[in-house]
């Protein structure tokens, strides 16, 4: 197929508390993984790195606010913020009093190809 299309209303809620949404199986992504995460006020998502598979992340906040607890720094973001991870950076994503609605898009360095002006 050429393309694929799902609303992440189709999506089940998955993972601790239902605030993850697995759009990378939703639409049969294989390049690269992607979800959405939505924390609700004051909750706090998982505690992680990505050494293991080597994955640079970046996040972007479409709603709330917030902060990422990185290396044990607070980094403040909302709504319009894009913050980038490299793969042995622990970070935590921490939800303000609006909570904090995020999409997390990963893939091992290399496997984009830059091309163009873009």
């Amino acid at each position: 197929m050429a393309y694929s299309v799902i609303h992440s209303d189709e999506i089940d809620p998955a993972g601790p508390g239902g605030m993850v949404r697995f759009v990378r199986r939703g639409l049969g992504v294989e390049a690269f993984g992607i979800n959405r995460f939505d924390l609700p006020p004051g909750a706090g998502g998982l505690e992680h790195d990505e050494a293991s598979t080597g994955q640079e992340e970046v996040a972007f906040v479409f709603a709330g606010d917030g902060h990422w607890l990185v290396e044990g720094e607070q980094v403040p973001v909302r709504a319009g913020s894009f913050i980038r991870f490299d793969a042995g950076t622990v970070r935590r994503p921490m939800a303000g009093d609006d909570g904090l609605s995020f999409v997390a898009v990963g893939c091992p360095p290399g496997g984009y190809r830059p091309h163009g002006p873009f």
